[in-house]
């Protein structure tokens, strides 16, 4: 798994990376402009939201929506991809910190109409994301949502046949959402898949 060093290096060809992955529909960047756009338009259907994106990289999704008047804060752990960030959201409030680690202290001061982690949770343990995502619910404000979009499955036999059909590329270092597991504990999780290896994930508060 990458440090936050790691992803400082990475920083500048990420969205390459990503977007051959995509194009190609191969693991594990299937179907991202598509996730990227459904939650994008999920979150515009409401006037001027507040959003918290959580790992947010390069800010492919959230320059997005700062360019269409969201208020946007941020968590990112590479100093890198906040400075990337930046440059296109001079008004955005970013912090670094990693959030293995939780929320950093000053986001905790704000409640947000929508959550969104898009291609980051899965560097928590099954453990860890429970408790964040517990930790998160906190601060939405009524009838707020968390969107997850990422490498995801609905159960966890569905991730053992995409494990072992993508044998070579597979990442044992990432730990990726089963659907029916997390109902375990949130019983309102709704899962949208979108293609074999991804999928959307919402959580209400």
């Amino acid at each position: 798994m990458l440090d936050n060093k790691g992803f400082d290096l990475w920083a500048d060809g990420y969205d390459q990376a990503v977007g051959v992955s995509d194009e190609d529909n191969t693991y594990p960047f299937a179907g991202y402009k598509r996730i990227l756009g459904d939650i994008f338009t999920t979150i515009m259907e409401k006037p001027h939201p507040t959003v918290l994106d959580i790992g947010f990289g390069t800010a492919t999704l959230t320059a997005k929506l700062y360019e269409n008047g969201c208020e946007i804060y941020g968590q990112d752990f590479s100093s890198r991809m906040i400075e990337l960030a930046f440059a296109k959201m001079p008004n955005a409030h970013l912090c670094q910190r990693d959030f293995t680690l939780g929320l950093a202290e000053p986001l905790k001061r704000q409640s947000y109409d929508f959550i969104v982690a898009t291609y980051s949770i899965h560097h928590l343990s099954d453990d860890q994301k429970i408790g964040f995502l517990r930790e998160l619910l906190e601060y939405l404000k009524d009838e707020g949502k968390i969107l997850i979009g990422d490498v995801a499955f609905e159960t966890r036999e569905e991730l053992n046949q995409c494990k072992e059909e993508c044998m070579n590329e597979w990442d044992d270092d990432e730990n990726y959402c089963v659907a029916d597991e997390l109902r375990t504990v949130f019983p309102n999780l709704v899962f949208s898949k979108r293609t074999f290896c991804s999928g959307i994930l919402m959580l209400t508060r």
